[in-house]
């Protein structure tokens, strides 16, 4: 299935007053040394600290729009972002919650969880253990699920981020964005690339290298199953490339691999030069900039998506 500009339409219709839309921080050409304008996407400030607000809440109010919520609720399986977005959608919407989360899940991110009202259950080494948990209690209870990347609605709703930061910078020359399971990208592509005439805007994916999902589905031809480690891996910690997004692999323009110490250099840097205290999979995209994975050309403007904030920043002094 493919997402469209018309489902991104009437998702940001749908959560219109559920999710903020987040500031553009404008950094001048010549800051972290590089040549370029560089715009970021503060989704780290949007509602339960992660761009997943937006998909959470696409996905309830278009279960709400079509036959309802069941009495059981909502239930999710999540590396700690998309849980947290689920059981802060689920409060504000008056739903229970019920969010399944690997052992890789942080301490900060359970006790987001925790705050939201949600009954968690930590399950497994890594994501696709606590979703195969989840997938099994969903069964049992007939709660609807959510999945975190690989659902049509949540695609739509992360492509409101697109909608967004189209209208507050309509003219970048390329976009940056963390990629995990795919659902992020999948839905910034959608937007970019679904836009009449000609295409201006690339979309470049950033993935950890100890997290691959999407570099090594294009490798291959198909999604596959990747280890799964690295310091980023309660976020980008998916087991593969969702269906979705590898589908439309097409409105991805470029997939490139960072190495965890310059995911943690340029984290180290955001707290240092800005005071944004972000988390591993937040710093992501930027460190291709950072690292030079990225060419950086002066003259250009690059947006980056720095996706989310739920972290203990007591390790960035």
């Amino acid at each position: 299935m493919r997402i469209t500009r018309d489902d991104i339409d009437r998702a940001a219709g749908r959560v219109a007053g559920h999710v903020r839309q987040t500031p553009v921080l404008d950094l001048a050409p010549g800051t972290f040394g590089l040549p370029a304008r560089i715009l970021l996407k503060l989704e780290s400030l949007q509602h339960a600290g992660s761009f997943k607000a937006r998909g959470a809440f696409n996905a309830l109010l278009s279960a709400a729009e079509s036959g309802g919520v069941p009495q059981a609720g909502v239930i999710a399986a999540s590396g700690g972002n998309h849980g947290a977005a689920v059981a802060y959608a689920a409060r504000s919407l008056g739903h229970r919650a019920e969010i399944f989360v690997p052992r890789v899940a942080s301490p900060a991110k359970l006790q987001r969880l925790r705050d939201f009202g949600a009954e968690v259950r930590v399950v497994g080494a890594a994501y696709a253990e606590a979703l195969a948990a989840c997938q099994a209690r969903q069964q049992e209870t007939g709660a609807l699920s959510v999945h975190a990347y690989d659902e049509p609605a949540v695609l739509a709703g992360q492509g409101t981020l697109a909608r967004d930061l189209q209208e507050q910078v309509p003219d970048l020359d390329a976009v940056l964005v963390a990629v995990g399971g795919g659902g992020l990208i999948g839905g910034i592509a959608a937007w970019y690339h679904g836009a009449p005439g000609k295409v201006l805007t690339k979309v470049i994916g950033v993935e950890p290298s100890a997290c691959p999902t999407l570099h090594a589905a294009l490798a291959a031809g198909a999604p596959v199953d990747v280890e799964v480690g690295g310091i980023a891996a309660d976020s980008l910690g998916a087991r593969r490339i969702g269906a979705l997004t590898f589908a439309n692999r097409q409105v991805i323009d470029q997939a490139l691999l960072v190495e965890d110490d310059a995911i943690r250099e340029t984290r180290r840097l955001l707290w240092r030069e800005l005071r944004l205290a972000v988390e591993p999979g937040g710093a992501t995209a930027l460190a291709a900039l950072i690292s030079g994975r990225y060419p950086c050309v002066a003259g250009n403007k690059i947006g980056v998506v720095i996706c989310g904030g739920n972290t203990d920043p007591g390790d960035l002094a």
